[in-house]
């Protein structure tokens, strides 16, 4: 066993499978855990911040910085459930989340992200939900998959039908439609 397996089954979590499921890059998961465990963090602290302008009678900036805190939480009870050892019911929303597809996930950071935004602007809840907002896009990202390869797109324009029939398929790259005679344009 190298010295990179053995890494490897360190740090993966309690019951997961030796072998991925998905075809996602190892950095891409481990940039979306890492920053959503600094992001989370980050609004909590940040949240809290906001939640000091009640002194100046901002009640939007209070209600701003309590669901950029619940939204910090949130995501670090999912992403880091190292975090929270002291709540028994953590690993088992962590194990939960593991199971959902990226989109999930994806949706969910980006939907808590953005009512801080909106209901207290200024750059504590622009750092705070960015980050988490962030964290969102990379989960995203992922769950899009790896792109192509190259020749990937060239054979998927080998059959494109047309009104008269199938284009016979062209050896020719820099053929364009506008140049194809075979394609309907109108007049």
């Amino acid at each position: 066993m190298s010295f990179t397996e053995k890494l490897s089954s360190i740090m993966q979590r309690p019951g997961q499978d030796p072998v991925a499921k998905d075809d996602v890059a190892w950095w891409m998961k481990y940039a979306g855990r890492g920053l959503g465990t600094v992001g989370s963090l980050l609004a909590i602290f940040l949240g809290a911040w906001n939640c000091v302008s009640i002194l100046l009678g901002s009640v939007s900036c209070l209600v701003s910085g309590m669901w950029q805190m619940v939204a910090g939480f949130v995501v670090i009870m999912i992403e880091a459930p190292c975090c929270c050892l002291f709540i028994d019911f953590v690993q088992n929303l962590s194990d939960w989340a593991e199971k959902r597809p990226y989109w999930n996930r994806a949706a969910a950071y980006c939907i808590m992200a953005i009512p801080p935004v909106f209901l207290c602007f200024g750059m504590g809840s622009l750092l705070g939900s960015g980050l988490i907002f962030a964290t969102g896009v990379i989960y995203g990202l992922m769950s899009l998959g790896r792109k192509g390869t190259r020749p990937d797109p060239a054979g998927m324009t080998s059959g494109v039908s047309s009104p008269q029939g199938t284009v016979p398929p062209t050896t020719d790259h820099h053929t364009t439609l506008v140049e194809d005679p075979d394609v309907w344009r109108p007049t």
